[in-house]
């Protein structure tokens, strides 16, 4: 017997440490980092890393090699003639390739302004991501605590089950001794039988649950899985909103903010310095019928002030979409505020609810015990202790119902503010 005792007490021992143990923080951050939609930051930051060192190459030397050919109707001539002197006249043919080697000295700011628009546009795509997956801590909370819920459903269904099971035996003596009939007995048996469709439906509804949260966290997850109970935190009806779409709201600005730049220095003058080499016929020396080098270099200054026509209307957009910008953010704090006094409205009904529900438990509990001992005495029926027994389960299944739809409650008003 002792040898028995010690090797079931290490059985269990060896499940209970097999056993995984899971949270709801672990869960939300395992869905996460499986979720295929994060590889997309590496892909932001790949892009952007690339524009930046496209955009700062503005500043290294440009090259620039031309040729032509071509054929002219007409020559420049000496208007003069000088007795015995033939003057030479120019080829209609003529010929130059010219190489030029300039460098930018200032561009108005423009390569800077650039920069700054390729990291707000960055900035501001990893926020959008960032909506995206915070969509998955609402969906991760559901199975959780759906799973949480099942659990409970199936330990008060095997409680039921041994309750009736305790019963039948006590109805089939019943028969036994002639005090009720055959029908009483098959009523109980037909009672057993429902609980453990009940249980068939519940371990289905289970498995698809465990599969789904697997599926999103990328961790094997089975019925052996312990789901801890998280904390029923406290809520704080004056809690500051620090949601992510208020963020790409404000990355939203910057890219605006960075297009405004743009167009203020795209219409400064530019400045640079170059030097150009060439061979040509004719070369520099227009008067001169040979092929000759020639090389010519400076600064130069260009200012293209047709920009300035649609500067003003240009900023007057940018400044029209930052308004619209914070209508959305307006419109989402009043949405958001709205939705989370119902959370709380609902948190507090929720709380007065599992209140009545432990009262109605404690008399059903009264009842159901009176109708079993009036049973045993012959003054109440079998139907009237199954009615009862059904009310009890009832009573308590709506208290787990109850119970889990506060912890979700509270879940989801700590998810619409973030907080």
């Amino acid at each position: 017997m002792k040898r028995f005792l010690m090797y079931l007490f290490t059985l269990l021992l060896i499940c209970q440490m097999s056993a995984q143990t899971l949270t709801l923080d672990s869960c939300q951050s395992k869905a996460r980092k499986n979720y295929p939609l994060l590889k997309q930051y590496g892909l932001i930051e790949k892009t952007a890393e690339y524009n930046l060192a496209n955009a700062g190459k503005g500043y290294l030397p440009q090259f620039n090699l031309s040729a032509r050919a071509t054929y002219q109707s007409e020559v420049t001539k000496l208007p003069i003639t000088l007795p015995g002197v033939t003057i030479p006249e120019l080829s209609q043919d003529q010929y130059q390739a010219t190489l030029e080697l300039s460098q930018l000295i200032w561009d108005g700011g423009v390569i800077q302004a650039q920069k700054k628009g390729i990291k707000a546009s960055a900035d501001a795509e990893k926020q959008k991501l960032e909506v995206d997956l915070y969509a998955l801590k609402d969906r991760v909370n559901q199975l959780y605590f759906g799973i949480m819920l099942i659990n409970e459903q199936l330990r008060l269904n095997g409680i039921l089950q041994d309750e009736l099971a305790r019963n039948y035996e006590r109805i089939s003596a019943l028969k036994t001794n002639g005090i009720v009939g055959q029908s009483d007995v098959d009523a109980i048996k037909v009672e057993q039988i429902n609980a453990v469709q009940k249980e068939t439906e519940l371990l289905s509804t289970r498995t698809s649950f465990l599969q789904m949260l697997s599926a999103f966290t990328g961790m094997e997850i089975t019925e052996n899985t312990v789901l801890d109970k998280p904390v029923m935190e406290t809520v704080n009806a004056n809690s500051e909103v620090k949601r992510p779409e208020l963020l790409y709201l404000n990355a939203q600005n910057e890219v605006l903010e960075s297009q405004k730049d743009l167009i203020k220095a795209g219409n400064l003058p530019k400045i640079g310095a170059f030097i150009q080499g060439g061979y040509g016929k004719p070369g520099l020396n227009m008067l001169s019928n040979e092929l000759s080098p020639f090389y010519i270099g400076g600064l130069r200054l260009s200012w293209n002030l047709s920009g300035f026509y649609t500067q003003k209307t240009n900023l007057q957009k940018i400044d029209i979409g930052k308004k619209s910008i914070d209508i959305q953010k307006e419109t989402f704090l009043f949405n958001n505020s709205l939705f989370s006094k119902q959370q709380l409205n609902e948190i507090e009904k929720l709380k007065t609810t599992i209140g009545n529900d432990d009262e109605i438990i404690r008399l059903r509990n009264n009842i159901k015990k009176s109708t079993e001992a009036k049973l045993q005495n012959g003054t109440a029926t079998v139907n009237d202790l199954l009615r009862d027994i059904n009310a009890e389960t009832m009573a308590q299944q709506t208290k787990l119902l109850h119970e889990i739809q506060l912890y979700l409650t509270v879940y989801q008003f700590k998810n619409n503010i973030n907080n």
